[in-house]
């Protein structure tokens, strides 16, 4: 069986179109409703992170991906709780159960090894997501960058395997991608990503003002938004190119120059 490896070039590959990456607008309230879901049940997430290693945004997204966010099924594949799964992976957990959502998650991070690996930086952390749901698109497929990551995202338009081993061209995924929900949290300041420091003060190429409310109509201002993608250049930065520089825009702002935008009431 194929494999993938994750190489240097694979590393640029993730690391550009991590930073890249925009939602297309239809499918936005559906993936803030997504996050806002995570961010809510944290808490359970980070109870299996601190047993197994793995950041608490990972399990998240790959319990929307895998359950639909639901603590009553295996974070396998989403069979329900009350028994051992009857899909791949088949016969998980060993043993009869039932298992509260925990065990059941630790079981199935343990499967893919997740708790051995240590690179969870972005790059690292979209290859073990991909490897988890498998690199048939990437591997067979190569013009159809994998749903599993890139769905919802200006990365992805179509394409999606229908079953193991049938893949459609015509096909479109309706579920989110894994690296899109991740950039949300990070959009959100849930970024657990190792190589994502806080950057060093700089000077930017320009500046706007701070705007205390959204444009109205969803007017978007143009040197805003080309502020917010220039800021999302820095490690540790992720602001959405919505055109309202606001609050996150302005946080993100002095993460990078050492000053608020002009018009921020909270000064420097």
């Amino acid at each position: 069986m194929a494999t993938l490896s994750l190489t240097a070039g694979l590393r640029d590959e993730y690391d550009r179109l991590f930073t890249s990456c925009a939602v297309r607008p239809q499918y936005q309230a559906q993936i803030d409703a997504a996050v806002a879901k995570m961010i809510a049940n944290k808490g359970r997430y980070q109870a299996v992170s601190r047993t197994t290693n793995v950041p608490w945004t990972v399990i998240a997204v790959l319990h929307e991906l895998e359950c639909g966010q639901r603590f009553d099924r295996h974070l396998h594949n989403g069979d329900p709780l009350g028994a051992c799964t009857i899909h791949v992976p088949k016969g998980r957990p060993r043993g009869t159960g039932p298992w509260t959502w925990e065990e059941s998650a630790k079981d199935a991070l343990g499967i893919d090894r997740l708790p051995q690996w240590s690179d969870w930086s972005v790059a690292g952390t979209l290859y073990k997501l991909e490897c988890y749901n498998g690199a048939g698109y990437r591997l067979y497929h190569p013009s159809v960058l994998t749903p599993y990551l890139w769905s919802y995202s200006d990365h992805y338009s179509s394409g999606k395997y229908k079953a193991d081993g049938v893949f459609s061209n015509s096909v479109v995924s309706k579920q989110p991608g894994t690296a899109v929900l991740l950039r949300r949290l990070a959009e959100k300041g849930e970024s657990a990503f190792s190589d994502q420091a806080t950057p060093s003060p700089a000077s930017g190429p320009l500046v706007v003002s701070y705007m205390k409310s959204k444009p109205i109509n969803e007017v978007k201002i143009g040197h805003a938004e080309r502020l917010q993608r220039w800021l999302t250049t820095y490690p540790g930065v992720f602001v959405k190119d919505d055109g309202w520089a606001g609050e996150k825009t302005s946080n993100a702002y002095k993460l990078v120059t050492g000053h608020h935008l002009p018009g921020d009431p909270r000064g420097d």
